[in-house]
């Protein structure tokens, strides 16, 4: 047996390869960013060549620097950003038009044509109607690039999320699947039944032979062509990335919660082996299956998270690294009455407000830079805590709920996790190694092929972990969520 699990996590701004060792230490890394096509405002894709040829290069990489070869990695696990729809000609192998990315907007429109079905698809893929989910992505390329139609109904064009497209590249065409995980966020796929719904494809125009294969989160699809890394290596894994987290973070209890602050933020609670559909505002989602059993989650979507911090590096100036934000914040003792709503791609759940925009309430001549930017890193803080406080709503009493596991890029900085304590009133628990999604996709990919034996000895690993609790009291709390309440009023 190898040595090492690898995860391919295929991000919404980077590709990266991480290799887990069997006690869960990171032995290397490889990461590089790719680039964000804005054609239109609100519309967002990437170069799907670009994915696939950045990612195959960050695992190389990875590997070289370990100095690991083929022979010692057991398997690779893959993660990636969801719903991001990708058409693909499989006689050529290429990409008939653009990733279209999870924030985009474009089919803004369409979605509110077809809201007197929204009942139903809720019922089924347990999803609001929205632009964010895949379906409408692809009918949109479907009636939008030229000769796309005609050539899906002869059976010559695939569909798949970035996993599916990843898988099928590594395979050289051989296997086209998706897992359960990214299936059930497409809006295409029954999370009761475990099928594409016959029903919703037929009301968008899609043509099911385009569609991969679902198969559970665990288990071997095939194995790499050794051209690409030097050796074939078996896949074994395939979960979207906030699921992944889930995973990682060892929420395998009904009733665990993690968020994870990266471009967006996710908030996921395993709700056990039956589907609960909320009327908060939440999504009833796969977390993941595997041993032929599948586990649900509530989850909560946040559209502008750590991008808010892109925003005031790229656009504002305000800041040169991401670093820097915790230290700034912390220069002034509050916002000085200074809201910001980021609303930059509408407002996700629980408001699901695909035609929102962003706006900065209570500017005052006293307001300066590092009010702006404590503003902005508050602002992930209170739309984290709405979904916290709509899950709340939908769960109840549910064990651990006030105990919030967190991960991602964003969660290192301190006063952000420490603000989330405070706004949410719950302990905030950030382990050692926040790389919970890549590691979520190794432990899946591990088990499907004996590497680790069983969850328990996943748990066996844990590290220490930093806490956070709240340090405000009731009337402060109470005070700045109604300044929040109002901003957020505003746009509505």
């Amino acid at each position: 047996m190898g040595k090492y699990i690898m995860s391919f996590d295929a991000g919404t701004t980077s590709e990266r390869a991480i290799i887990f060792d069997k006690n869960s230490n990171i032995v290397s890394v490889a990461k590089k960013e790719i680039k964000q096509i804005y054609p239109k405002p609100g519309w967002v894709e990437h170069d799907p060549m670009e994915i696939w040829a950045s990612q195959i290069g960050v695992a190389a990489e990875a590997m070289t620097k370990a100095g690991i070869s083929a022979e010692d990695i057991e398997a690779i696990g893959i993660t990636n950003q969801r719903e991001t729809t990708i058409v693909w000609d499989k006689n050529t192998g290429l990409p008939v038009y653009n990733a279209i990315v999870w924030q985009c907007r474009r089919t803004k429109d369409y979605c509110e044509s077809i809201m007197e079905y929204k009942d139903s698809i809720q019922q089924k893929t347990g999803l609001v109607i929205d632009p964010y989910f895949s379906g409408t992505k692809l009918k949109w390329i479907l009636d939008n690039v030229e000769g796309a139609r005609e050539k899906a109904i002869r059976g010559d064009l695939l569909f798949g999320t970035v996993e599916t497209w990843l898988i099928w590249k590594l395979t050289a065409g051989k296997v086209h699947v998706t897992d359960y995980s990214n299936a059930s966020r497409t809006m295409l796929f029954n999370i009761n039944s475990l099928e594409w719904d016959k029903d919703i494809l037929k009301l968008l125009d899609i043509p099911e032979c385009m569609l991969p294969s679902a198969v559970s989160n665990s288990e071997i699809y095939g194995e790499t062509v050794s051209n690409y890394l030097g050796g074939n290596i078996k896949i074994a894994s395939a979960v979207g990335d906030q699921q992944a987290a889930l995973f990682g973070q060892k929420c395998f209890n009904k009733g665990d919660i993690k968020n994870t602050y990266g471009t967006g933020c996710f908030l996921l609670m395993n709700i056990g082996d039956k589907p609960v559909i909320s009327d908060e505002g939440l999504v009833t989602t796969i977390a993941w299956g595997k041993g032929g059993k599948v586990v649900y989650a509530l989850e909560g979507s946040v559209f502008m998270g750590g991008a808010i911090i892109q925003w005031l590096r790229d656009e504002l100036g305000m800041i040169s690294n991401a670093s820097e934000t915790e230290e700034l914040a912390m220069k002034v003792k509050d916002t000085n009455g200074c809201y910001i709503v980021p609303a930059f791609t509408g407002l996700g759940a629980p408001y699901w407000r695909p035609d929102a925009k962003g706006i900065i309430s209570g500017l005052t001549r006293g307001v300066g830079r590092y009010h702006i930017i404590r503003a902005s890193l508050d602002s992930i803080v209170y739309q984290v805590n709405d979904i916290i406080d709509a899950m709340k709503k939908v769960a109840g009493d549910i064990n651990n709920v006030y105990v919030l596991k967190v991960d991602g890029g964003a969660s290192n900085n301190n006063y952000l996790m420490q603000t989330q304590a405070d706004i949410s009133n719950s302990k905030v628990v950030r382990p050692t190694c926040v790389e919970t999604t890549a590691l979520g996709a190794a432990y899946l990919a591990g088990l499907a092929v004996g590497f680790w034996a069983d969850e328990d000895e996943l748990c066996c690993n844990d590290s220490m972990n930093t806490e956070f609790s709240s340090a405000i009291d009731e009337a402060e709390r109470n005070d700045r969520l109604a300044g929040w309440k109002e901003a957020v009023e505003k746009l509505m």
